[in-house]
């Protein structure tokens, strides 16, 4: 962990309370919806001409591979272990949160850059730095069978943003956690039970298992989690940038 990152969680910890943000995403489906920030009181006022994001810190100790079948045959297949398979999906999360972050946050006409290394100097700037805290792929398995949240993957980060003026000391200005989530979509088990009432089981129980197999077949989960986690993340610094002034807006969020 770099030196001001470190600096920045420490300092939270021991002022915790004093500017702590709780943050975090509530997924439902496909659909995703972030809270608005709530800090124990006013966040500072600062005046910064960019946002920049770095890459957040990952360990690939924090990634949980899916222990299903499929996956072991997919590593067969590969002749990758699961070691090498877990660096893949930090690094993947890694740049696919970093990048989604820096997109969204220009959608809504803030002026945001990644960084890659030191972040640069000669200008004010809010940084957002952070640490993915857990990669889990869940199971594909429960969810295509069951569904209702059960194997669902998961995607969570702590997020520590700080204000750098063009000379001089960076200034912690909040730090908060926030996750996403695969969801609670039916599976399997629920469409089943839709034919059953009506005396068509094994015709459901098949179409199920079709459908949520396909769309299953079709996305990187956790490459999704991470995508509504950036959601959630850039819509929270939207709002405090605007409220507190922190960097001028070109055009309406």
């Amino acid at each position: 962990m770099n030196t001001m990152l470190r600096s920045l969680f420490n300092k939270t910890r021991r002022c915790a309370g004093a500017a702590l943000l709780a943050g975090s995403l509530f997924a439902s489906g496909c659909a995703s919806a972030a809270n608005a920030l709530q800090a124990a009181g006013p966040l500072p006022q600062v005046r910064a001409e960019v946002i920049y994001v770095s890459a957040f810190e990952i360990s690939p100790d924090v990634v949980k591979l899916d222990s299903g079948m499929a996956q072991k045959l997919k590593m067969m297949a590969s002749g990758e272990s699961s070691a090498q398979q877990q660096q893949q999906m930090a690094l993947a999360a890694r740049e696919k949160l970093a990048d989604d972050i820096v997109a969204q946050l220009q959608k809504m006409g803030l002026p945001a850059m990644r960084v890659d290394g030191p972040v640069p100097a000669g200008r004010s700037a809010i940084v957002v730095e952070g640490r993915i805290d857990t990669v889990d792929a869940g199971s594909r398995r429960r969810r295509v069978l069951i569904g209702l949240g059960a194997g669902k993957s998961e995607v969570g980060a702590t997020i520590a943003v700080s204000y750098l003026p063009a000379n001089g000391a960076p200034q912690s200005l909040v730090t908060f956690e926030a996750k996403a989530d695969s969801g609670h979509m039916p599976g399997m088990a629920e469409t089943a039970g839709v034919g059953a009432a009506a005396g068509h089981v094994a015709m459901s129980a098949a179409a199920g298992a079709g459908l949520h197999g396909a769309s299953e077949a079709k996305r990187d989960t956790t490459s999704a989690d991470a995508g509504k986690l950036a959601t959630s993340i850039a819509k929270q610094l939207a709002q405090a940038a605007t409220q507190y002034g922190w960097v001028p807006v070109s055009k309406a969020g």
